[in-house]
């Protein structure tokens, strides 16, 4: 097998294998986009497509050419929080492009229930979401994640200086990464 473009890439076969962790991250706060959007389902659809990725039913290839569906659809929310919901969803359908997406859906995924927890209440919501998260992750994902460098210390894709790298995100992904680095 070739080498990745990216070290955020990892083998397919690690995509398919962190995919499943990434939809359950994303579909565990589908409902905060869709009690906003109901007549919107990409969010859901993009959740499906990384399972159905997960399991082999489709090609890496197929995937990439619409994996900004899911993220359009974070303009039908009227909420920050709903927003964050869909772009987890987003993040979830990525990975069959790019591996360091999972990581994507489950900071947007802490954020969306940081976002909709009472007032006062986001980070404690958001490090209940982590622990959830880590906790429901398999054996194999967590090996395979523990192959994506650090969050901002590569440049070449997701983790490097954009949007997930940085603020909110940023955190909830040196968080979990420290915990998975702490795991070994």
């Amino acid at each position: 097998m070739p080498s990745p473009l990216s070290p955020q890439s990892l083998s397919e076969e690690d995509r398919r294998l962190v995919a499943a962790w990434a939809a359950d991250c994303a579909e565990r706060v589908l409902p905060v986009f869709e009690v906003e959007a109901p007549d919107d389902d990409r969010a859901r659809d993009a959740i499906a497509r990384a399972r159905a990725f997960s399991r082999g039913e489709l090609t890496a290839a197929e995937e990439i050419r619409r994996r900004f569906v899911a993220g359009r659809a974070a303009h039908s929310a009227t909420s920050p929080a709903g927003a964050a919901a869909a772009r987890a969803a987003a993040q979830a359908a990525g990975v069959a492009h790019m591996g360091a997406h999972a990581l994507g859906a489950a900071a947007y995924a802490a954020k969306a229930v940081a976002l909709a927890a009472d007032e006062g209440r986001g980070a404690d919501a958001a490090t209940a979401e982590l622990a959830w998260q880590l906790e429901r992750m398999t054996a194999q994902a967590a090996s395979a994640l523990r192959r994506l460098p650090l969050v901002g210390e590569d440049s070449s894709g997701p983790l490097g200086s954009g949007l997930l790298a940085s603020g909110e995100l940023g955190a909830h992904i040196r968080r979990i990464q420290s915990a998975l680095r702490a795991s070994r």
